[in-house]
């Protein structure tokens, strides 16, 4: 991605990787949300039966937990590796 006028490569790079983590935070949000949601809707749906609601419900938990535990773990991974990658890689002194 080219920088805009007046933007330096470094200043852009830094814009586009902000953006990168709040789409993918918004994302990721709003997946929760949605499972969250027909989690409620199928809840509703079984008219009190508590067995069932209580396993659809805790299927929910585990899929907003691990969505969320996935995006972090990704994230984390990938700034690791963006900063490895930008560290000198001068050769070293071999003696």
């Amino acid at each position: 991605m080219a920088p805009a006028a007046g933007e330096s490569k470094v200043t852009g790079e830094l814009r586009l990787e902000r953006d990168r983590a709040l789409f993918g935070l918004i994302a990721v949000g709003l997946s929760n949300v949605v499972i969250a949601a027909i989690a409620g809707v199928a809840v509703w749906q079984l008219n009190g039966d508590k067995s069932v609601a209580l396993g659809v419900i805790s299927a929910a938990f585990t899929a907003v937990s691990t969505m969320t535990t996935a995006y972090l773990g990704i994230k984390a991974v990938s700034n690791t590796a963006k900063a490895m990658s930008q560290r000198d890689t001068s050769p070293r002194d071999q003696t």
